[in-house]
């Protein structure tokens, strides 16, 4: 069956599932494979449950009329979502970044929808699965979409793109996410920069962070690329503060206090608001769609318990980040001020060094306490003999039940691996 024939069927429904757990009735099911499943298995439960068809890649469970056999699953399900762009009509926006995608993500998509019936990838569902599965998500009642792109490898970005297509796309910043992984900042640099790319050979259309050296630099590449938030750039705004909210001054005078922590996620507001000026969303709904917005999913939460207020930073971290985490805290005015930091993953042949490097940037910082947590984080611990290093979790919690923290501005920061939020019943 081809591309075009099995399109026509996903039409019967606009579903499509790659989990027996989450199946609804019509859908087509994806037998896909990983490292330590083979969802082949699973087809013929799938369509017990409600599928309408499943697509296999194994000639041995393709066993009737409701079975799609196809040389390879996932490489068919990318294909379908690649077909399906196609005949959306609407602008596609697409983002990628060492960090701040998601918030960046949820703040355009707030923004947007004020004006436009606004999809946005769900959850972090961005990468080689998450983004055919969001795009096979639009259907023709959207006018607008949002696709967020994550990646860990050169090449995964343009990949993405090609099955995203994005008419209008920006990079966040660039910094040093999946160091190991990428093999390099130059290589984050230049996968990253896949995106761009791709917007040149489609003449599409970017918006560029002006204070960003590395993205400036970028945009000599584009004819007319869209800048923000300077002065003089298409979108201009200025960061009042950030103790703890980040308060911006917008371009039309009006000043908005978000409920965002951290001034590094100043430029995530900037360019919502810049793209929803593009987009002609009214200057006043967009500030206040920036002003309701409320993260989740333990970034950059403000959460007070008891006497503690805590920075729930814990959903990832990197080497970018977790200095933009710190000096943020180091910034804010507080009478005790409390650091648990948790290893950094993916980082391969860096893993020393920029654990050494955390040690290095803790101690230079007038904190209260710091805690280290993590097989890592002992490489920090050696440059910073004032900190409390703990292998495991359970001895940093055995700690904390011994010698409870009150009244403390705590930001807890790692890893996603590393599970740091379930110390939080212990501050």
């Amino acid at each position: 069956m081809d591309i075009a024939a099995l399109y026509q069927l996903y039409l019967q429904s606009g579903k499509v599932s790659t989990d027996t757990r989450q199946i609804s009735p019509g859908c087509i099911f994806f037998a896909l494979k990983g490292p330590t499943f083979n969802a082949n298995a699973f087809a013929e439960e799938a369509l017990q449950k409600g599928a309408s068809y499943a697509v296999v890649d194994d000639v041995h469970y393709a066993k009737g009329d409701r079975f799609v056999l196809v040389p390879d699953a996932l490489q068919c399900l990318q294909q379908l979502a690649s077909h399906h762009r196609d005949q959306l009509k609407i602008p596609v926006i697409g983002l990628t970044g060492s960090n701040g995608k998601t918030t960046s993500k949820e703040l355009l998509s707030a923004v947007l929808s004020k004006k436009y019936k606004t999809f946005a990838t769900k959850g972090n569902l961005n990468n080689h699965i998450g983004v055919p599965l969001s795009v096979l998500s639009i259907d023709t009642s959207y006018e607008m979409a949002v696709i967020e792109m994550g990646a860990n490898h050169v090449g995964e970005i343009a990949s993405l793109s090609a099955i995203s297509k994005p008419t209008h796309g920006f990079i966040t910043n660039i910094g040093k996410a999946h160091i190991g992984t990428f093999g390099g900042f130059e290589n984050i640099i230049r996968g990253k920069s896949e995106l761009y790319q791709h917007l040149i050979n489609t003449n599409g259309k970017v918006f560029i962070n002006s204070l960003n050296p590395i993205l400036a630099n970028m945009a000599k590449r584009f004819k007319e690329p869209v800048f923000y938030p300077a002065k003089g750039d298409y979108y201009h705004c200025e960061m009042l503060g950030a103790d703890p909210f980040v308060k911006i001054k917008a371009e039309n005078g009006e000043e908005i206090t978000s409920q965002l922590v951290g001034s590094y996620n100043f430029e995530n507001i900037a360019a919502a608001l810049c793209i929803g000026k593009f987009f002609g969303v009214p200057e006043t709904d967009g500030n206040a769609a920036v002003a309701a917005y409320t993260p989740g999913n333990m970034r950059s939460q403000k959460i007070e318990k008891g006497t503690n207020v805590i920075i729930l930073d814990a959903y990832n971290a990197n080497p970018s980040s977790m200095q933009a985490a710190i000096e943020n805290l180091a910034a804010m005015h507080a009478a005790k001020k409390v650091v648990i930091a948790g290893d950094m993953f993916e980082l391969e042949d860096e893993a020393e060094a920029e654990h050494r490097a955390l040690g290095r940037l803790l101690k230079s910082k007038n904190f209260n306490e710091v805690y280290l947590c993590g097989k890592l984080s002992r490489f920090a611990k050696e440059e910073f003999e004032g900190a409390k290093h703990f292998e495991t979790k359970d001895a940093l919690v055995a700690e904390l039940k011994q010698n409870p923290l009150t009244g403390a501005t705590i930001l807890v920061k790692a890893s996603r691996g590393i599970g740091l939020e379930t110390i939080l019943e212990f501050l």
